[in-house]
C-alpha cells in the first residue's frame, strides 16, 4: 500500500491505530533524526510519541553488517516481537537497512517506509527489496519483502541539500525514459527548485514517477525477467560509484553515478540497438547540466568492468548483462555486451563529457 499524503504524522497515526502493534520503534539515521524527526513530532500524539527511537549513522558507507546487527540487537534489548511495527524514516539508505532488518528480525515483523529523500521516495522505499552493501559492493545481501505501508510526501523534501535533490531525480529521469517521449521531455523540462519541491504538485509528479515503477514490480515482484527493466543505468552506475568510493577520487552520490550510468547505457543502446542520436544527446547534454562527470581514464577501464562483472544481474561469470533502450518506451533487458563495446562506449563518454 503506497499512501500519498503530505499530512504524514496523521497518517502514520492512523496506520497505527489500524495495525495495533505491541510496539512501535522508528528507525532513523543521524541526518533525518536531526532534519526531520523534530518535524515529525511537532503534532504527534502519544501513538508516535511513545515509539522508541533507534538511530545509525548516515551514509551508504554504514549500510552495512554491523549496523544491521545493531538494529538487531535494539530491537531484542527491547521486547520486540511479531507483532511489532518498525518505521523506517529516511533515505534509501534507512528504507533498504531498516526493510532488510524487519524481514529478518524474528523471521519478519511489519514494518512501514517513510522516505525522507526525493531518491528514497521514487526508489528504495517501495518494490520490496531490501539489503545491505558488503564490503564495497552494493546491495549484497538482502531479501524481497513489501513494506505494510509507504507514505510518500515532499514536505520534508525543503530540507536537502541540492545534490540530493537531484540525486533522486537521476531516478525520475530513469523511469521516464522507461515509459515513453512524452515522459522524458516532462522530465528534461521540469527540474524541481526549492520553490515547488515541498509542493502538492510536486508530490504528483513523485506520485507519477512511482507508478511507473510500481507498474513493472507488480508484474515481477522478485526481479525474474521484466523487473530488471529499471537496472536501466544501474550496471554502469554501480560500478562509478563503487569506483568512487574505492578510489576516493570524487563523491558520487547513487543518483549522479545512475545519471552518468544512463548516458552510457544510452550510448551503447546508440551503439547496438540504433536508438535515436537526438533523445541520446538531449539525455547527456541535461546530465552535463545538472550533475557533471566523473573523471576516468582508459587506465580505469579493467577496474570497472571487475566491478561490472560481479553486478548481481549477470547470467553467469564472464558476462556483463545490461538494461538497454531501443527507443523510449521500449527497454530490452538482459542484453549481454562485448567488454570492448563497452570501453568504446567509456570512451564516447568521455569524449561528450570533455573529459
Amino acid at each position: 500500500m503506497i499512501i500519498y499524503d503530505n499530512n504524514v504524522t496523521g497518517c502514520l497515526e492512523q496506520l497505527i491505530a489500524s495495525m495495533s502493534p505491541d510496539r512501535v520503534f522508528i528507525l532513523t539515521d543521524t541526518n533525518s533524526q536531526w532534519f526531520v524527526y523534530p518535524r515529525l513530532m511537532e503534532s504527534a500524539g502519544s501513538l508516535l510519541r511513545d515509539a522508541k527511537t533507534i538511530t545509525v549513522k548516515s551514509g551508504d558507507m554504514n549500510k552495512n553488517i554491523d549496523q544491521l546487527t545493531d538494529v538487531w540487537r535494539y530491537l531484542c534489548r527491547e521486547g520486540a516481537t511479531r507483532n511489532s511495527l518498525l518505521i523506517n524514516l529516511g533515505g534509501g539508505m534507512v528504507c533498504d537497512l531498516g526493510g532488510f532488518a524487519a524481514a529478518t528480525f524474528k523471521r519478519g515483523i511489519r514494518f512501514i517506509n517513510v522516505p525522507t529523500t526525493l531518491l528514497a521516495a521514487v526508489d528504495a522505499s517501495s518494490g520490496g527489496k531490501t539489503g545491505i552493501n558488503l564490503d564495497s559492493y552494493k546491495n549484497e545481501v538482502g531479501a524481497f519483502r513489501n513494506p505494510d505501508a509507504v507514505v510518500i510526501s515532499t514536505v520534508f523534501f525543503s530540507t536537502l541539500p541540492d545534490y540530493e535533490l537531484m540525486s533522486g531525480y537521476a531516478e525520475m529521469l530513469k523511469h521516464a525514459i522507461l515509459e515513453g517521449d512524452e515522459a522524458l521531455n516532462s522530465i528534461l523540462e521540469d527540474v524541481p527548485s526549492k520553490e515547488n519541491i515541498s509542493s502538492d504538485g510536486f508530490l504528483e509528479v513523485v506520485r507519477r514517477s512511482v507508478e511507473i515503477k510500481v507498474s513493472v514490480v507488480e508484474q515481477d515482484p522478485c526481479e525474474k525477467g521484466l523487473r530488471r527493466v529499471l537496472n536501466l543505468g544501474h550496471t554502469a552506475g554501480h560500478a562509478f560509484e563503487t569506483f568512487a568510493l574505492k578510489t576516493g577520487r570524487a563523491f558520487l552520490s547513487h543518483g549522479h553515478a545512475v545519471a552518468l550510468g544512463i548516458c552510457v547505457e544510452l550510448i551503447l543502446s546508440r551503439m547496438l540497438l540504433d536508438f535515436d542520436s537526438e533523445r541520446m544527446y538531449a539525455v547527456v547534454e541535461f546530465v552535463k547540466e545538472h550533475y557533471g562527470p566523473l573523471h576516468i581514464t582508459c587506465d580505469d577501464y579493467q577496474v570497472l568492468l571487475g566491478i561490472m562483472g560481479h553486478d548481481k544481474k549477470n547470467p553467469s561469470a564472464g558476462q556483463i548483462s545490461f538494461t538497454l533502450m531501443k527507443s523510449p518506451g521500449n527497454p530490452l533487458p538482459g542484453i549481454i555486451v562485448d567488454s570492448k563495446d563497452i570501453e568504446a562506449a567509456m570512451d564516447i563518454y568521455r569524449d561528450m563529457f570533455g573529459i
